[in-house]
């Protein structure tokens, strides 16, 4: 972490300086929280001690804090976005009271993975952040290909939500399937390097997934081989779906929340 790094983080997922903590032994620094801030929640975005100082009830003790401060300011609920691969992180949360909510899940579209993209009707069109929220499509509409807007309240991960979308909006591209009327399916994308990480799926045609098909297919034919799509949640978009637009899974985080409460 950079101060620069840290900053982007206060812009791009509302890290909430007073819900920022460090803990000491004497003068010297060993342990650390940053958490970022929105009306629906907190997010616990790092807590980390120190190798030499583990197993002392720091990390609790830094939770605790956060908790005690939230009981009283609000918003209530806590939430934590745990690498599967980190039990010690798992280990504190549930010993701390947060309970695991959901898996979500990281997926890849491998380089060999490439469906047959049946061409349908409509245009493939640049689109942008601003463009679909002028539009009322961002985040609005489930992903589900049997499912119309509106059916179900999305679940999306911190880093995926409407919030960091439109904070990010600068770097965010997007290619979207329009008919004459509307925009019937898009996805946005950020592209580092040789990576592409998509950051947002949406179909609202109930076609298969055909329409995201064929702009997962143009950005192959791009050169983005790379390709994921981080942390998605059951409630956003389905495994069996996600399977069927030619992703696999590779890792995971899990969801952990808890309530606010005086220590």
């Amino acid at each position: 972490m950079t101060p620069a790094a840290f900053k982007r983080s206060i812009r791009d997922l509302q890290v909430w300086c007073s819900s920022c903590m460090v803990a000491f032994s004497g003068s010297d620094p060993i342990g650390v929280l940053i958490g970022a801030k929105r009306p629906s929640g907190t997010l616990v975005h790092k807590i980390a001690v120190h190798p030499e100082h583990r197993r002392q009830g720091h990390g609790r003790h830094l939770l605790a804090s956060l908790g005690s401060k939230l009981a009283i300011l609000g918003p209530p609920r806590i939430v934590a976005e745990v690498p599967e691969s980190l039990a010690p992180a798992r280990e504190l949360f549930s010993a701390c009271g947060y309970v695991q909510e959901a898996l979500l899940t990281d997926y890849v579209l491998p380089f060999d993975s490439r469906a047959d993209a049946a061409r349908v009707e409509g245009f493939v069109i640049p689109v942008t952040v601003d463009d679909l929220a002028a539009n009322g499509l961002l985040g609005e509409a489930p992903s589900s290909p049997s499912a119309s807007a509106g059916q179900v309240d999305r679940q999306v991960c911190w880093e995926r939500s409407v919030e960091t979308l439109t904070a990010r909006k600068d770097e965010i591209a997007g290619l979207a399937v329009a008919s004459d009327e509307r925009i019937e399916a898009y996805l946005l994308y950020v592209t580092r390097g040789d990576e592409t990480e998509i950051v947002s799926l949406r179909s609202f045609v109930n076609d298969g997934g055909a329409r995201l098909k064929q702009l997962l297919a143009r950005l192959r034919a791009e050169g983005m081989d790379a390709v994921r799509i981080p942390k998605v949640h059951p409630a956003e978009i389905s495994k069996e779906w996600m399977e069927a637009l030619g992703f696999s899974p590779a890792g995971g985080h899990l969801l952990y929340a808890a309530r606010a409460r005086s220590a």
